[in-house]
């Protein structure tokens, strides 16, 4: 591996399963740093293509989606870091197909639990064809002031007071991702800062060795001294050992090798990384530690003495001048995020979309305060919901039964009618289910299935002002109005329509007033003398006994019924019955398999 650098503050890569948080961490480093371009040129997404919106400090920019990382690859040839942030079960398949393309130098996986037998492929790979594998099990790395993988280093907040927004004079390279970014923080504090960190992941075979990296920051200028930090478990420090032994490494090593505690266990025991588990005395933190002491290396007594051995390693290079400390810079400030700042109380932002009826941000939805369990166990129907996400309250039993005897009454009405008739067309032509459904909705107005609201409306405007029967039929007619509510293309005086003698029985038996219903009984007797089929249908009749229900029940003040009356609530109640009707016709036709409708000749005047 050896040769130098992996990054610079061009460095561009393809970020694999997209993950949103990761993605902008890297962006915002990216500002905070000055870099001119964003890190991220492209995200790989299997079967989505497009865009994602992210921020590039201030601007807002589109990062393009691929669906697979051959197309990824030919549309951002500069880009040769592949970030892999698949699960386990497809990480090396993918880390393999990015591997072998041939703009892809860096592969960084972060996942853990990738079998063993697939990273050995991979390390085999990567090593036959001059590339690097960072990982599995990893955060990934950074170069301080130009490039960072992932979710490396933490927080922004993290990022600056690690002061890895410029390059320093250290080389960090450790195993686990929590404690290089604990390291960051802690060179960071005795010396000018990190220049180059890799956290090269806690599986027992890394894509990368401690000692890769350390030959490899050998041949990075810049990079003054190095720190390592190593785990109990496994011989991958005794490859540095070796390298040290034989000059290999001509700048300063500080290093420590974790999980001395071990020995205070009386029985072997598995740390946090699968790779951590001390088996025989070399591969114990102590063993370790005393190889990597008489190899050269400089190894304090402890971990607490980690930091005090970095500084004091640090101030000689100082003092021999072979290391100028960095002059400090305040980096850009990077702006926070609507949300967050929402949360924390810094900025007020208003609202684009008001609800009353239901709410979703707890652990359960609730419609109009209800918990959704509540509505199961108390065996809330239909009726209920509707009057819950409807008129925000719940209403007595009586009301929610009439609701779905309504909604039962009017769910269909026969193919002849125009909404199904549409329907029908619409469903043989092909269509789909939402598409043949609206178009039979379309046609709901005021000649069909629309006129409860103007029922409702008419017949409590003649009721409240109290007109006769014959003062508002008259009147009506004079402004060239038809009654709506009453007449039927079929039904007679001497045929009445069963659905309004159910609804009229209903209501008799269980409404506390039934005042609306007997006025539109008494305009049906006027408009039956004047002609048979002017009886009231099955609109007037839920139209009326609909202002008993709200008028009756007690719960709702005179305003709130004229304003259900006027937004047209009552129209809703057919809108929704009539769509179960149109969905069954739908279905009926897809199952019938039925050929496209063509309308019968005969059936057509044709004329001039």
């Amino acid at each position: 591996m050896a040769t130098g650098q992996l990054f610079s503050r061009t460095t561009q890569a393809l970020f694999y399963n997209y993950k949103q948080l990761p993605i902008q961490r890297m962006l915002d480093f990216d500002f905070l740093c000055g870099r001119e371009t964003p890190s991220v040129a492209g995200i790989i997404n299997p079967g989505a293509e497009g865009f994602q919106k992210l921020f590039f400090g201030q601007e807002e920019i589109a990062i393009p989606v691929h669906s697979t990382i051959e197309a990824a690859c030919t549309a951002h040839p500069t880009a040769d870091v592949f970030i892999n942030f698949a699960s386990f079960r497809s990480a090396a398949a993918s880390s393999m197909a990015a591997l072998k393309q041939p703009t892809i130098r860096v592969v960084a996986i972060i996942a853990e639990g990738v079998p063993v037998s697939d990273i050995k492929q991979l390390i085999a790979y990567a090593h036959s064809n001059n590339k690097v594998v960072i990982g599995p099990a990893t955060v990934g790395g950074i170069q301080a002031g130009a490039f960072k993988i992932g979710d490396t280093a933490g927080t922004i907040d993290n990022i600056v007071q690690c002061k890895l927004y410029r390059p320093g004079s250290v080389g960090f390279v450790g195993k686990s991702g929590g404690m290089s970014n604990e390291m960051y923080n802690t060179i960071a504090r005795v010396t000018d800062g990190i220049y180059e960190g890799i956290a090269i992941g806690g599986d027992v075979f890394p894509g990368s060795t401690l000692s890769d990296h350390i030959l490899r920051f050998n041949n990075i200028p810049q990079i003054k001294m190095m720190v390592v930090l190593g785990e109990l478990g496994g011989r991958d420090e005794y490859s540095l050992v070796e390298a040290l032994k034989q000059g290999k490494v001509n700048k300063p090593v500080v290093a420590w090798v974790c999980g001395t505690c071990a020995r205070l266990f009386k029985s072997e025991v598995q740390f946090g990384h699968a790779g951590a588990k001390s088996g025989a005395e070399m591969e114990s933190a102590q063993g370790k530690n005393q190889a990597l002491r008489d190899a050269g290396a400089i190894v304090p007594t402890s971990y607490e003495a980690f930091e005090a051995v970095i500084k004091e390693t640090f101030d000689k290079l100082v003092e021999q001048g072979k290391i100028t400390p960095v002059k400090e810079v305040m980096p850009p400030h990077i702006p926070e995020d609507l949300s967050s700042a929402i949360k924390s109380g810094k900025v007020r932002a208003p609202t684009h979309i008001i609800s009353t009826i239901s709410d979703d941000r707890g652990e359960e939805p609730c419609y109009a305060g209800v918990p959704m369990s509540s509505i199961v166990e108390r065996g809330y129907g239909v009726g209920d919901v509707i009057s819950l996400l409807w008129f925000k309250r719940s209403l007595p039993r009586y009301c929610t039964h009439f609701i779905e005897i309504c909604i039962m009454l009017c769910a269909d009405h026969g193919p002849c009618v125009s909404g199904a008739h549409n329907t029908i067309v619409t469903a043989r032509a092909g269509k789909d289910l939402v598409s043949s459904l609206v178009s039979g909705l379309l046609t709901i107005g005021p000649r069909f299935g629309g006129a409860i609201d103007d029922a409702a409306r008419y017949f409590k405007d003649a009721h409240d002002r109290g007109l006769t029967p014959y003062e508002f039929v008259e009147g009506m007619k004079k402004k060239g109005i038809r009654v709506p509510g009453i007449g039927h293309r079929i039904k007679r005086g001497d045929n009445r329509d069963k659905r309004v003698e159910l609804l009229q029985r209903f209501a008799r038996t269980h409404f506390p007033s039934v005042k609306y219903m007997e006025y539109a009984v008494q305009v049906e007797t006027y408009t039956l003398s004047k002609a048979n089929n002017l009886v009231l249908n099955v609109d007037g009749a839920i139209g009326s006994l609909f202002l008993d229900l709200l008028a009756g029940s007690g719960m709702f003040s005179k305003q709130e019924i004229d304003e259900i009356v006027e937004i047209g609530y009552l129209n809703g109640l057919f809108v929704l019955a009539r769509s179960i009707g149109l969905i069954g016709h739908t279905f009926d036709q897809k199952r019938l398999k039925q050929p496209l409708y063509r309308h019968p000749w005969e059936d057509v005047l044709y004329t001039k």
